[in-house]
């Protein structure tokens, strides 16, 4: 895709995911792959997605919204994922920044749903020392214990990160 991103047409990037990004998208890359309506069209039928000439273009025009299933044949016709789909147009050139976003996007709620699974273990913890009050000291040091060995065997975020190429080591 030539160009720069700024002269790319629809949303702009502060808008992270919506229809109107996919209207724009599927435009976008059909404009790139050089299709015409009737070609898309004829791709998503051969791969399962009924849709003729006509429903393509309303897309793109924002007179016909976008179900999901219309979505998926559309991410695979373009060998692209769904959410690289509904993702910025102004990204589109830049798959691995849209495959990177969603890496950050899995990773912070892998942690959410770990959070949640922690805090629900504590609640159940403290339900049952609650019940058992004589075992509360005992028990609270060693589930402390239990939470430091396994943070201690966990790499730190500040061991994580590196400098950025163009940063000289100040030490």
């Amino acid at each position: 895709m030539g160009g720069n991103e700024e002269d790319l047409p629809g949303p702009s990037i502060n808008q992270l995911a919506g229809e109107e990004n996919v209207a724009v998208r599927i435009k976008l890359e059909r404009d790139t792959r050089g299709w015409s309506t009737n070609a898309l069209s004829d791709r998503l039928n051969a791969a399962g997605y009924e849709m003729n000439p006509s429903a393509v273009w309303r897309i793109e025009n924002g007179q016909r919204r976008v179900t999901v299933d219309d979505a998926l044949g559309f991410a695979e016709v373009f060998g692209i994922s769904l959410a690289n789909l509904v993702g910025p147009p102004r990204l589109a050139a830049h798959a691995r920044a849209m495959e990177l976003v969603e890496d950050i996007r899995r990773a912070y709620r892998t942690s959410h749903l770990a959070n949640l699974a922690a805090a629900e273990a504590r609640d159940v913890l403290d339900a049952y020392l609650d019940e058992h009050p004589d075992v509360r000291e005992e028990a609270e040091a060693a589930a402390s214990l239990a939470v430091a060995e396994e943070l201690t065997g966990l790499p730190q975020p500040y061991q994580l990160r590196r400098p950025a190429a163009n940063q000289k080591d100040s030490e």
